[in-house]
């Protein structure tokens, strides 16, 4: 059991680490996040997470990274949920209205829609008919920099199609479901982290829309907007223009 400051510690490392990349020392979390504790405090709390397992230092002189399952800590017990900002709200609303009147080929453009908010790779789609976009910025991310990983990321995509029905049947419950590391349905890509939302096309084909970045996306930011577009698509939403701009009612 891990207390609330060292809750808090977790989740400061996980939101600085998010943005930068490098491990995360005890006079970072300091200075930026003002805990009204020592370095030498913080060093200790430190200490416990690691025995915990849920970080880790990767080397001697550096400060400390999630693991896989602090990651999977903060989403289950840490990560508040997230709304989208009307601003984004709007924005989608009006992006997804648009691709519906020009009757253009959704699955692609709902991945590059999807790949745009998020900076992120993103899948959308079935089983006869699925599309990625967003590969540039996936491997823009440090972590794939290497060579074997970039190897891994091109070749899975590459065979994507061979992957859609694990993908579909991992979030057969209909729920929004968030995959870190070894957790990933899609095997050889345990350097990422993915959140799957399963829909139903109008011709009531299953459906799943993705998101797939390091393991140090944004995580409440990636569900929610993967959540929002799923009401988008579906088939219930009815559209109501309304004084401060279009707004979309679910039944």
């Amino acid at each position: 059991m891990i207390n609330q400051r060292q809750k808090e510690i977790l989740s400061a490392v996980i939101e600085e680490y998010t943005e930068t990349a490098n491990p995360i020392g005890s006079n970072v979390l300091v200075s930026k996040y003002n805990f009204d504790v020592s370095p030498a405090t913080i060093r200790n709390d430190f200490s416990v997470l690691e025995k915990e397992g849920l970080l880790y230092q990767p080397h001697i002189s550096a400060g400390r990274i999630p693991t896989d399952n602090g990651y999977r800590y903060f989403v289950e017990e840490i990560m508040p949920e997230k709304k989208l900002s009307i601003r984004d709200q709007k924005k989608l609303q009006t992006e997804v209205l648009k691709l519906r009147a020009q009757k253009t080929r959704l699955t692609r453009t709902t991945a590059k829609l999807l790949s745009s908010f998020a900076g992120s790779l993103a899948l959308s789609g079935g089983k006869e008919d699925i599309a990625e976009f967003g590969m540039h910025d996936l491997l823009e991310n440090p972590e794939f920099k290497n060579a074997d990983e970039f190897c891994k990321i091109v070749e899975v995509m590459d065979y994507i199609d061979d992957n859609i029905d694990v993908i579909i049947k991992s979030v057969k419950d209909g729920k929004t479901k968030i995959f870190i590391g070894e957790e990933n349905p899609i095997k050889n890509i345990d350097n990422c982290s993915m959140i799957v939302s399963p829909y139903k096309t109008k011709s009531g084909e299953e459906a799943v829309l993705a998101l797939i970045g390091p393991k140090r996306m944004k995580y409440a930011k990636n569900k929610s907007i993967i959540d929002y577009v799923k009401k988008l698509l579906s088939s219930s939403a009815v559209v109501i223009i309304a004084t401060e701009g279009a707004q979309i009612i679910f039944n």
